[in-house]
């Protein structure tokens, strides 16, 4: 595994998926000095290379068998194959059992938190879960990336524990894996791989998206106000046109503008939380 594969592996478009939410943890506590904590920026600098390769890498050991089938995996993403499992695991435990024994430092909450990142990550690919292959179990491992605003938040000295804003995000959070899964049905089916998207369908998968967004918007606007409905809004439009596209194809051609979109709107939710510093 060189360097240039494992970075492959990362998937850097999706970074943001965790650092996204992590620097929003650290907004919402409106303190500006918690930026240059240095445990908040070593804990920055996990949530970019060795947790997504954490995510990431498990799921490529553990795919292969499907990934062969799986066209978004020539070019678009990676294909790891059987005689890269032990570096790739070797590359995963060495880059994130630093930041492991640096947990002990966090406050107790923030710890959960980074445990359950931990265990949801490796567990949505690994067996014996293998949450990827159980319909709506799937799409509910996506809270993985909840975790990293809730080790921020509680890095920070959060304690008050919002739940209609963790049930917004999480609906959030399963509407995104569901999405992602649309593009992969019929490879999934080929490989007998049971998802959210093999058991609803196309249609059906971003009809279930629709309603995931329009909750999630609905919840957020206890915290975001009327800011939640042109986030909302964004998300019903790519629901529609995807639903217009009516392919696998076509709706991978508008999953490819997915990271970029979602990334766009996490500056929105990260301004949104520290514009009332002034």
């Amino acid at each position: 595994m060189t360097p240039a594969r494992l970075w492959q592996t990362s998937r850097p478009r999706f970074w943001m998926y965790v650092l996204g939410p992590y620097v929003v943890g650290l907004a919402a506590l409106k303190s500006p000095a918690v930026f240059s904590s240095p445990l908040a920026l070593l804990f920055l600098a996990y949530f970019l290379l060795p947790a997504n390769l954490l995510i990431y890498g498990i799921n490529d050991i553990f795919d292969y068998e499907t990934d062969v089938l799986n066209a978004k995996k020539r070019g678009y993403e990676a294909l790891v194959p059987p005689d890269a499992r032990k570096p790739l695991t070797l590359a995963i435990a060495l880059t994130n059992l630093p930041f492991f024994i640096a947990a002990f430092f966090l406050p107790r909450p923030a710890q959960l938190a980074l445990l359950a990142f931990v265990a949801l990550s490796a567990f949505y690919s690994a067996p014996p879960i293998r949450a990827k292959a159980k319909p709506f179990l799937d799409a509910a491992f996506n809270a993985l990336y909840l975790c990293p605003g809730y080790v921020a938040y509680f890095l920070a000295g959060g304690s008050n524990l919002s739940l209609p804003t963790l049930f917004a995000g999480w609906a959030w959070v399963m509407a995104m894996q569901a999405y992602s899964a649309v593009p992969d049905i019929t490879a999934d089916k080929e490989s007998k791989t049971f998802t959210v998207a093999t058991t609803l369908g196309l249609r059906g998968t971003l009809l279930f998206c629709l309603a995931l967004y329009v909750t999630a918007a609905t919840l957020a606007s206890v915290t975001l106000g009327w800011l939640a409905l042109p986030l909302g809004l964004v998300y019903a439009t790519l629901m529609l046109l995807s639903l217009r596209a009516g392919t696998e194809e076509g709706v991978m051609k508008l999953y490819k503008n997915f990271p970029l979109l979602n990334t766009l709107c996490g500056m929105v939710l990260f301004f949104a939380a520290l514009l009332p510093l002034r």
